[in-house]
Formats: C-alpha cells, sequence, structure tokens
C-alpha cells in the first residue's frame, strides 16, 4: 500500500462533518414526530420505495438464477457455487473504487443507471431463455452484470440516505430503510423460487427485471437537490480516496470490529447458502415454491427486528443488543441441518429458523447501520460503506466456493453444520471489542477512538 502522503489532501470528511457531531440516537428520544415527518417527507417516500423494490429485485434473482441452473440444468454443488461466486465477485473487485466515485457524484443519478441496467440484464436473460439460449454461460454473464451494478446500488442508496434525511430522523430512516432491506432480501427469495417453481425460467427472469424498472421509476422522481462535496481543483486520484477510506475505517475501532465480523459472518454465510439451496430441494425433498415459501418466514422476523431497532438500544445499550442478537440469530442456523422427517415437521421447522433469524439478523442490521453513521463524516460515508461491503462481502465469492466444495466432498449435512457453526464467530468477535461496551447513546464523531473505551450509556 504506498504511503498516504503522496496523496491530496482531501477536505471533504472535514468540512462535511462540521457542526454535525452530535449523535444520531437523539432521534430515538424525539418521538412520534419523527416517523411522522418522515412520512411527510415525499423524496424520502420515493428513497424508500425505490430501494424496496431494487432490493427486492436483487435478491430474487440471486435465488431464480441457482434455482434455475438446479431444476432446469441439473447444475450439481460445484456449478452452483461458482455460479454465486461469479455473481459476488463484483463486490471483491469494483466496492471500493465505486465507494470513492459515489462519494463525488450525485447518488440518485447512480442509482437509476444501476436500476435501468439491471432491468436490461435480465430482460436479456428472458430473451435469451425464449430463444432457446439460457445456457450456463449466460447465466453466469447475467449474474455477473447484476451483482456489479448492485455494488453500485447498495452504495449509494447508503450514502444518499444521508444526503437527504436530516441528522434528528437519520435512526428511524435507517431503521425504515433497512428493514425494507431485510425483508425484501427473504421475500426477494421467495418470490424467486415461486417464480421458478410455477412459471417458464424466462418469466421469472422478467418478472425480477419489473423491480428494477419500479426502483427506476420512484428514484427518478427525487426532486431534492443532494449535498455534494464541492469538487474545487484537481480531483485526488481514485486510489488516494479508496485509501483514505480504507484507513479511516482500520483506524476507527468500532468500524474495524463491525469489517471483521461482517466479513466472518458473511464468508461462512456465503458457504451455508450454496449447500442450503441444494440441501432444501434434494435431502428434504422440496419444491421451489416451498423454498421460497420458508425462506419468506425472514420477512415478518425482518419487519419486528426493524421495530426493536427503534427501541432496544436505547433502552439497554448497543453493545448489548448488538451481541446478544448476533449470537442468536447466527446460533439457531445450526438446528438447520439437524431437519429430518416429512414435510410436516421440517416446513414448520424452518419456518421457525428463519424466523428467528430474521428477527436478530435485522437488529443486528439496523443497530450497525447507526453505530456506522454516527462516527462516519458525510463526505465519507459512500467510502466508509463500501469499505465495509468490500471487507465484509468481498469473501463471499470464496465462501461459496468453499461451500460447494465441502458439500461435493463431506455431504450437505456435514458442510452445513460447519459453516454454520463458522457463522458463530461473528459475535465472538464483537463480544471481544469496544464494540460491546457501547452504551445508550451513539458515540460523537469527535470523540476519539481506539485509546479508550467510549463512555457507558
Amino acid at each position: 500500500m504506498p504511503d498516504a502522503s503522496s496523496c491530496p489532501s482531501s477536505s471533504s470528511a472535514s468540512s462535511s462533518s462540521s457542526g454535525s457531531s452530535s449523535s444520531p440516537s437523539s432521534a430515538s428520544g424525539s418521538g412520534r414526530p419523527v416517523p411522522q415527518a418522515l412520512r411527510r417527507d415525499a423524496d424520502f417516500r420515493r428513497l424508500w420505495v425505490g430501494q424496496t423494490a431494487s432490493q427486492l429485485g436483487e435478491h430474487a434473482s440471486l435465488v431464480v438464477l441457482p434455482l434455475i441452473a438446479v431444476l432446469t440444468l441439473d447444475a450439481d454443488a460445484g456449478r452452483v457455487g461458482v455460479l454465486r461466486a461469479v455473481g459476488q465477485a463484483p463486490i471483491l473487485l469494483f466496492a471500493l473504487l465505486v465507494g470513492a466515485w459515489v462519494d463525488r457524484w450525485r447518488t440518485r443519478t447512480v442509482m437509476v443507471l444501476a436500476d435501468l441496467g439491471r432491468a436490461l440484464a435480465l430482460g436479456g436473460a428472458a430473451l435469451a431463455g425464449l430463444l432457446g439460449g439460457l445456457g450456463m454461460p449466460a447465466l453466469l454473464v447475467v449474474a455477473f452484470t447484476v451483482g456489479a451494478l448492485s455494488v453500485f446500488f447498495d452504495v449509494a442508496y447508503q450514502a444518499s440516505l444521508v444526503r437527504l434525511v436530516k441528522r434528528d430522523r437519520l435512526t428511524w430512516a435507517t431503521s425504515a430503510i433497512e428493514g425494507s432491506r431485510s425483508a425484501a432480501q427473504i421475500v426477494g427469495p421467495a418470490l424467486g423460487g415461486t417464480l421458478v417453481s410455477l412459471l417458464s425460467a424466462p418469466i421469472a427472469a422478467a418478472s425480477c427485471a419489473v423491480s428494477f424498472v419500479l426502483s427506476f421509476l420512484s428514484i427518478r422522481r427525487i426532486r431534492r437537490r443532494e449535498s455534494v462535496p464541492e469538487r474545487s481543483g484537481r480531483a485526488p486520484r481514485a486510489w488516494c480516496r479508496i485509501h483514505e477510506g480504507l484507513r479511516f475505517v482500520a483506524g476507527d475501532t468500532y468500524l474495524r470490529t463491525v469489517g471483521l465480523a461482517s466479513a466472518a459472518f458473511q464468508f461462512s454465510f456465503a458457504a451455508m447458502m450454496t449447500g442450503y439451496l441444494l440441501f432444501l430441494p434434494r435431502d428434504l425433498h422440496l419444491s421451489g415454491g416451498v423454498v421460497g415459501l420458508t425462506l419468506a418466514a425472514t420477512g415478518p422476523g425482518a419487519l419486528l427486528g426493524s421495530v426493536l431497532a427503534a427501541r432496544l438500544p436505547g433502552r439497554f445499550g448497543h453493545g448489548v443488543v448488538l451481541v446478544s442478537a448476533a449470537a442468536l440469530g447466527d446460533g439457531v442456523m445450526l438446528c438447520v441441518p439437524a431437519l429430518r422427517g416429512p414435510s410436516a415437521v421440517t416446513i414448520p421447522s424452518l419456518v421457525a429458523v428463519n424466523l428467528v433469524f430474521g428477527t436478530f439478523g435485522q437488529l443486528v442490521n439496523v443497530t450497525v447501520m447507526a453505530v456506522r453513521q454516527a462516527v462516519t463524516p458525510d463526505g465519507m460515508q459512500g467510502r466508509v460503506a463500501a469499505t465495509i461491503t468490500f471487507v465484509g462481502m468481498g469473501v463471499t465469492p470464496l465462501g461459496s466456493l468453499l461451500g460447494g466444495f465441502l458439500a461435493g466432498e463431506w455431504g450437505l449435512r456435514a458442510s452445513l453444520l460447519v459453516t454454520a457453526a463458522g457463522m458463530t464467530l461473528s459475535p465472538a468477535l464483537m463480544a471481544l471489542s469496544p464494540l460491546a461496551r457501547l452504551g445508550r447513546e451513539l458515540p460523537a464523531r469527535d470523540v476519539p477512538r481506539g485509546r479508550r473505551p467510549p463512555r457507558p450509556g
């Protein structure tokens, strides 16, 4: 890594953070007027609707493509692992560059172009299917394209939220946005499984494209001008801006822990999901529609987790909530490889597991995002989001490949047990860090971190 001193200094981080050192957690104490004000904010509603539709299409496609490979192309575990890895590879390849780029451009433009590109890619997949050419090579191309554009959208919407919403409403806005994201993350796979089961593969791909079109139409109607940092003089080189984001995350105790815990979880979760998508139809003999419906149980859990995330951290402390919720949500997945017997037993058990996983997983997601936003200056939001995405999600292609290898070598049940156990490393890392000692109030930006623990709430 080159010396940071060779990079031109950027004033965006310091200038945009001035006068905003108050904690977003104050929103939780403002009572009912905050969510009412957000509901009256037309631009926030457009972002919320568009982001929800986009996430729905993204996560539906993540299941549609592997299920097409499994159910119609008879792909084995290794090929499914490769397909998932190709779709996740853009996170590793592009996340840091996208973060540096998004911080200097209007997020609305980035989001609408990403939506349009993904709609065209899945529309092309539908056309290829109708013409009889939707084989594994075409699935690989579509998976990579959708994955790359999803990196742009996901980084942009996180930066957009901070630019569009006032600080005192940020906690509630984050809870709403992350609630819909997690709900779409589970409803999307349910929708995808049902589409593949009930409709033809081309129609399933085309249906996913519709979600991106709806997101495009909603987000392009945002009218509020964003407070994009001024680009005076010669712009710093992309690598210098990337390095600045990496150094900021690495130098902050909380953000560094979030990145490491996310990497541990996402690596193990990607490995587990590769075997999971094979385990349900092949060992438990569930149809694509039933697979989707069992996964959909996480949707109500995600909504419940969002409600809890707006209340529990302010009552019990952010650290306690993070560690306990992560331990419960990740630990429950250890029950999956033990499932046996008729569908009358396995289906309700899967529903219960996914409900618990969705509830506590969403509680962790919202709380982590609130911590990240609280300690990050506005001009660094895109790069910090991209850096944590890179560190956490960048390992998912390797996890997917490992999951496919373990499933083929050890069998599905053994691979699920090992990878589910690996997910519990995430709460262990948080429990051993200063993140676990965060109190009821989030830390202010001007408090030096890494030298002393935060003041208990």
